[in-house]
């Protein structure tokens, strides 16, 4: 739940001011395209499709079920919006910078939009897909990374030390901004403001994983792994 609740400000201003789309048709090829590589987190994901209108909330209960059409990590296809299959960090990125390559070399003008974990920066296949988007002047790609600071054992800082992130990325030829990924107005601001000609942008979204969540597990490992138990469902639903 821990990770849901970091990125559902970002995923809420990416469907609802910033991206170019239609739920009605989400096989439109000119539409912008979403990757949600973090997919461990596909509950957030899930909730902003069905309030955007891409499929009823009547499938919201089917999930992690037996026959239900929404799985624990998202998959392809399970829903209309869910444009790949990912869980295994590191992928989402790659695809995203093939999807936007693509999309530069047939003179489609739609956005790429992609959103890792700062787990997924420990990935050689991150920072390959990094090197890639920055050669080849991928302006139509932007990266969103929830930097939470937690990951599955412990603090980012403690398991494999990113920082400094910005200059990373800027060494990379990418555009790099930093922003409270909690704060509406600095993510449309940041999503919406122009990368700069020929370059990919990427917005570290400092966030608090569990925010808002049961006490206990505000910012903390738990958040990972831990459901709500009944008592603290109820009291985090009012």
């Amino acid at each position: 739940m821990g990770g849901s609740l970091s990125c559902v400000e970002l995923l809420t201003a990416l469907y609802f001011s910033c991206m170019n789309i239609d739920p009605k048709k989400p096989d439109d090829p000119d539409s912008d395209k979403f990757i949600f590589s973090k997919a461990h987190d596909a509950k957030a994901l899930y909730a902003a499709l069905c309030k955007r209108g891409y499929f009823s909330a009547g499938l919201l209960s089917g999930y992690e079920k037996n026959n239900g059409k929404l799985p624990g990590h998202a998959t392809r296809h399970c829903v209309p919006g869910v444009e790949i299959s990912a869980g295994s960090l590191g992928h989402g990125l790659p695809m995203a910078v093939g999807i936007a390559f693509a999309a530069k070399l047939n003179n489609n003008h739609k956005r790429i939009f992609c959103m890792i974990s700062d787990g997924e920066c420990d990935e050689g296949t991150t920072w390959e897909a990094a090197l890639f988007a920055g050669h080849h002047k991928l302006d139509n790609l932007t990266l969103i990374i929830d930097y939470n600071k937690l990951q599955g054992f412990g603090t980012t800082k403690d398991i494999l030390d990113i920082e400094p992130l910005s200059s990373k990325w800027q060494s990379f030829n990418w555009t790099a901004r930093n922003i409270n990924g909690h704060t509406f107005d600095e993510i449309i601001e940041a999503v919406n403001k122009p990368s700069g000609k020929d370059k990919p942008m990427v917005i570290i979204a400092r966030t608090i994983k569990g925010k808002d969540g049961p006490e206990q597990h505000v910012n903390s490992v738990s958040s990972q792994y831990k459901p709500p138990t009944t008592e603290e469902y109820e009291k985090y639903i009012r």
